[in-house]
């Protein structure tokens, strides 16, 4: 009965952790300075407009330990 409610918990975390992920990474990608460019696709033109369009939050990213384990970038 013990493993049944721990095994529950568990899988509710994961889909918490991954919805989180989730919204995280939409909010970086639609507030990001290249999305409203026309030429999105583009590279930049100068050093300048290379740092603007980086200027957005970056994502954390976990080392190769935890990427082998399945951890998501955040």
């Amino acid at each position: 009965m013990n493993s049944k409610i721990t095994t529950l918990v568990r899988r509710v975390a994961d889909i918490i952790a991954e919805c989180n992920y989730a919204q995280r990474r939409m909010t970086v990608l639609k507030t990001a300075p290249d999305a409203y460019f026309a030429t999105a696709g583009k590279a930049p033109d100068d050093y300048a407009e290379f740092l603007f369009r980086t200027s957005g939050a970056l994502l954390r990213e976990p080392d190769s330990s935890h990427r082998a384990h399945g951890h998501l970038v955040g």
